[in-house]
């Protein structure tokens, strides 16, 4: 993953998440300014940072780099849902999702 392709993800799922720059960067504990300046390429965050960051948004590092994924958090919710159904509720789900793609 490019550097550009880290910012438009971080981008994305903060965007998804409804918070500003500026939230996320104080409930990191970092400075005002932090995400903004990785969000312009200005810096780039540590690895202990990179999994602070996994965790505001709920997600693993795998899923934040699983660029096919546009919505890791809604895609979890939805896995989650799916752990009690029915053999046959599966099959109407996956019918659902294949039509609607």
């Amino acid at each position: 993953m490019e550097q550009q392709d880290f910012i438009d993800r971080l981008v994305k799922l903060r965007i998804n998440k409804g918070v500003s720059a500026r939230d996320m960067s104080l409930s990191l504990g970092q400075s005002e300014g932090y995400i903004n300046n990785i969000e312009n390429g200005v810096n780039f965050p540590s690895m202990t940072v990179f999994f602070y960051i996994c965790d505001y948004f709920g997600i693993t590092p795998k899923e934040f780099f699983d660029i096919d994924s546009s919505d890791p958090v809604k895609s979890k919710e939805l896995l989650e849902a799916t752990k009690n159904l029915t053999s046959e509720q599966l099959e109407h789900l996956i019918a659902i999702a294949k039509s609607i793609k």
